[in-house]
């Protein structure tokens, strides 16, 4: 279902897309072997606050053989090591509209992980020379596949591109890191994020670890036997992803039991980090962009 996008919805976008921009080429300048991984999440979303918008979703920096989804506990202390490959996924959204952009940090000595992130940026680049009116999905992700294999890495195939709609971070259309067949065309008035992921291994990554990331996905059963306050925090995110982070002013015994209760019900969602094996190494590049009749416009440049 293809969005209606007046005047007021495309400067959203766009304002959104400036912001992670901003927030982007912040994090880009902080993240240094000894920094704190959560310092960095969190001076991003203080930016964003500065900036008078609102997280899309938790911010998150995954490294090496992570893929994506790590986010910083409210007691995190692990910090960036020289050798780390290092991603950083940010959403903005400013009154529901999201811009959703990514980079990577090459913090060896010696440069060993650029050529993978170059793989993977060459591959955000063909993909948006390709997209435009009735392009297949497939044929956008058959560029990210050429790209990256041709430069000797392989992408992420059970990871994807998205696309973005007012309070929801992923909607069709998917967006394949190969060239899968099926999956529909692009239409004018898309606005979508595409992510190519660049790795060494063989492309594929699986759930592990603790869940920082929550979201919910349907009203609560039971809201009685709820904390209030914790329940209302939560729906003030109107379906967006959030962080356990955010709830650090409320008393944590009862954040932990809402949250259990609401998984417990199906109403909440969570999403643990997303890795491939031990020693691989995964860069991740992103933009957000929305497709017009007359081409295309990267929101997050």
């Amino acid at each position: 279902m293809i969005q209606t996008l007046d005047d007021t919805a495309l400067e959203n976008y766009r304002r959104a897309g400036r912001i992670a921009s901003e927030c982007r080429s912040w994090a880009i300048e902080h993240i240094r072997p000894g920094a704190t991984i959560r310092s960095v999440l969190e001076g991003v979303e203080a930016l964003i606050a500065e900036r008078g918008a609102r997280p899309g979703f938790p911010a998150q920096s995954s490294r090496n053989h992570v893929a994506a989804h790590y986010c910083s506990s409210p007691e995190d202390d692990q910090a960036y090591e020289e050798g780390d490959c290092v991603k950083v996924d940010i959403g903005v959204h400013v009154d529901g509209y999201i811009a959703d952009t990514a980079i990577t940090v090459d913090l060896s000595d010696d440069g060993r992980w650029k050529p993978l992130i170059k793989a993977s940026s060459d591959a955000l680049a063909a993909a948006i020379a390709t997209v435009g009116v009735g392009v297949p999905v497939g044929q956008v992700g058959a560029a990210i596949e050429r790209t990256i294999t041709g430069a000797g890495f392989e992408p992420v195939r059970n990871l994807t591109g998205h696309g973005l709609q007012r309070w929801k971070v992923h909607t069709a259309p998917q967006i394949p890191n190969y060239g899968e067949r099926g999956g529909g065309v692009l239409k004018a008035g898309t606005v979508c994020a595409i992510e190519p992921f660049a790795c060494t291994g063989e492309g594929f990554i699986t759930e592990r670890g603790k869940s920082e990331v929550f979201m919910m996905v349907r009203p609560p059963r039971k809201a009685k036997a709820l904390d209030r306050d914790v329940l209302k925090e939560i729906e003030s995110w109107r379906g967006l992803p959030i962080a356990r982070r955010y709830f650090n002013h409320m008393d944590r015994d009862a954040v932990e039991d809402t949250f259990a209760k609401l998984a417990r019900q199906g109403s909440l969602m969570r999403y643990p980090p997303l890795v491939e094996r031990e020693g691989v190494m995964v860069a991740q590049t992103e933009h957000s962009m929305v497709i017009t009749e007359d081409g295309v416009e990267i929101l997050t440049a």
